[in-house]
């Protein structure tokens, strides 16, 4: 498989590279970025590079086309939903999702409040309209999930927002939640294309490809196609979903390298990767490895998220102290394990393991777990 471990080190090589696991910009297959390399100076066919096309040309509507297919094959996108590809990151989809389907309407937005970037979406909410927090996890740290019974939706709300994957506390949702008969809205930015997400169950996705679809640039929006009819006319012509969806995606100049890159990622998900279903099994066999020695390091690693409710995108925890945290960040680094580091709000250490981190990266990790507990307990 791609993505191997690397015995050549010479600078500059594409052997060169590290185990990265930042958690996005993120890594990339190494079969989608030799396939860019190759295609950089001109694309086949076309003799001018992908980074000079027109998004107007035969060549860009070929891959637009492509890209969008792609995405509607892996996620089993019906004909009554739009795929439209934006600009703006997952933080622009904070305030666009009220902008369109709150703005000017009577009830409540609910938002399920389960991380840092759930509590950014509520507040951005906010601007638009009435919203109502449904549950809030804030008071353990955003550690878990709602158990059954604890989300209280409002009487009739506009929609209700869930945040699938916290990449900061490293905690998923590992089922679709229940809206009720609101529709559903779902920022699935960190853990888009990484299982399959049963997409008649919500109303809008929303997700940012530089953590698992590609590169920075690029934003995923599914909507069903009956509440576009909730935008309204008093909206800038550019918040404004019905502008994209009339347009094709295309009301102005798209990021079109990033969505060159979303396609090749899409097609190598399908062709090498066997579709979303044997991509989720992967990643949770990769995340099995660094749990297991959490939960077996009696109490030397420990996790910020309580079990049930772990990310196999995002894994969480601390050591017995920040000095032993440095530490180990340096032996990581040794082993060229790279962008370690918690978030600032939650500290520790954070290894995000995304669709194209490679299974040996995440068992080199793995081993320096082992051996660095070993080395400071003697």
């Amino acid at each position: 498989m791609e993505n191997e471990p690397v015995t050549d080190r010479r600078a500059g090589s594409a052997t060169d590279r590290v185990y990265n696991f930042s958690p996005g910009p993120a890594v990339l297959p190494v079969e989608v970025l030799e396939r860019a390399r190759d295609e950089m100076l001109a694309l086949p066919g076309v003799g001018i590079s992908v980074l000079e096309i027109s998004h107007r040309s035969p060549a860009f509507d070929r891959i637009l086309e492509e890209t969008l297919l792609g995405l509607r094959q892996l996620l089993g996108i019906s004909d009554d939903y739009e795929v439209l590809l934006m600009q703006g990151g997952a933080s622009l989809q904070f305030s666009m999702v009220p902008m369109n389907l709150l703005r000017g309407r009577n009830a409540a937005a609910d938002y399920i409040v389960t991380g840092t970037w759930g509590q950014t979406g509520a507040k951005e909410a906010r601007r638009e309209g009435r919203v109502h927090v449904a549950w809030d996890g804030g008071a353990t740290g955003y550690d878990r999930l709602p158990a059954v019974g604890e989300i209280q939706i409002s009487e009739h709300p506009e929609y209700v927002h869930v945040t699938s994957n916290e990449t900061i506390q490293g905690v998923q949702w590992k089922h679709d939640p229940d809206g009720g008969t609101a529709p559903l809205v779902c920022d699935c930015s960190s853990d888009f294309m990484s299982r399959p997400i049963d997409v008649p169950k919500y109303g809008l996705i929303y997700a940012c490809a530089q953590k698992n679809a590609g590169i920075a640039g690029v934003t995923v929006v599914v909507i069903r196609k009956d509440l576009l009819e909730r935008s309204r006319d008093d909206l800038p012509t550019m918040l404004d979903y019905r502008t994209y969806a009339k347009n094709g995606s295309r009301p102005n100049t798209p990021p079109v390298f990033a969505v060159y890159v979303l396609g090749l990622v899409c097609r190598w998900l399908q062709d090498s990767m066997g579709g979303l279903a044997a991509m989720n099994r992967h990643n949770m066999a990769k995340a099995k490895l660094l749990y297991d020695v959490i939960d077996a390091s009696g109490g030397f690693y420990a996790g910020h998220a309580r079990p049930e409710c772990r990310s196999d995108m995002n894994v969480t925890f601390r050591l017995p102290d920040e000095t032993l945290e440095k530490a180990f960040i340096k032996a990581a680094a040794e082993r060229h394990l790279v962008d370690l580091k918690g978030h600032r709000s939650v500290g520790g250490i954070r290894a995000s393991i995304y669709n194209a981190m490679p299974l040996a990266g995440v068992e080199t990790l793995r081993d320096t777990m082992l051996d660095f507990q070993r080395t400071k307990r003697g």
